[in-house]
């Protein structure tokens, strides 16, 4: 069943460049949830035919809309393609997480009740291990647990929902921001503009959006012990753009900034997103 029912309609977005074998598991662990996204969009960064292939395969059987959301890759633009994504979603609550994250069959369900206004979730994630992260990748069918050799932060691998309103962890934008894991209402990220496209390369977009969404009065709420997922293994990115990219953060904080310039509003109805973005 889809969520719609008991709670917002989710968009699930999921980040991609160039991993079709670690989409393909993502794609698999979203279609076995309990409870069903009301869509999904893969927020590709200009990945090769072979992942635009894998998607058009999924469609063909996938129990809920699959969108593919594809721009030219002229370098890391995450900032963009999600705000693209963004932009063509559907549902009224977004739930991102990126192209190396399996979830646990009752993630979207547990999204969906800690769904609640004038917020914006912050999740975990269980690391996997290169020797696990290669298994799966080859096909084995692994019961992913606590108790699973090969899982690294072990508590964030607990599925316990009980536990979920006794954990507060941080409380601003500012640290332990991770955007492989997060969600928010739609209409807060349209209001805040989406990610600011002046950061480009790896590092620094979701802090310095989450530091807006703070600044706009939202709360940050710290979702741990019900949507499980596991973060599959793989080379750390370049941090060539780090510097960089940290003094746009920085200047969100000093102006204590709720809106980007270079946003999401330049995807929306009316303006001249091409049509061949959304396959």
């Amino acid at each position: 069943m889809t969520a719609e029912g008991g709670g917002p309609r989710i968009s699930l977005i999921v980040a991609t460049y160039n991993w079709p074998s670690a989409l393909q598991l993502v794609l698999a662990s979203i279609a076995a949830q309990r409870v069903m996204p009301f869509e999904v969009l893969v927020a590709d960064d200009g990945s090769r035919q072979d992942t635009r292939e894998l998607v058009e395969r999924a469609q063909q059987t996938f129990p809920v809309s699959l969108v593919h959301v594809w721009h030219e890759d002229t370098g890391f633009r995450l900032a963009a393609i999600r705000n693209k994504a963004i932009a063509a979603a559907r549902g009224d609550y977004v739930v991102q997480i990126d192209g190396d994250i399996v979830l646990h069959p009752g993630f979207i369900a547990a999204h969906a009740a800690f769904a609640e206004r004038g917020s914006w979730v912050q999740g975990s994630r269980a690391l996997l291990s290169e020797a696990l992260t290669a298994r799966l990748l080859a096909g084995e069918r692994v019961s992913l647990t606590p108790f699973t050799g090969g899982i690294n932060n072990r508590g964030n691998a607990l599925y316990a929902p009980v536990l979920d309103p006794l954990f507060r962890g941080e409380k601003g934008g500012m640290k332990r921001v991770r955007g492989c894991h997060m969600a928010f209402w739609r209409d807060d990220l349209l209001r805040a503009n989406g990610y600011d496209e002046a950061i480009e390369g790896w590092g620094r977009e979701d802090s310095e959006l989450a530091t807006r969404l703070c600044n706009a009065g939202l709360a940050r709420r710290n979702l741990k012990f019900s949507a499980v997922c596991y973060h599959l293994w793989h080379k750390q990115a370049s941090f060539d753009a780090v510097d960089r990219n940290h003094e746009v953060f920085m200047r969100t904080v000093r102006e204590q900034r709720t809106r980007c310039e270079r946003g999401v509003d330049q995807y929306l109805s009316g303006t001249s997103t091409p049509l061949s973005l959304v396959r």
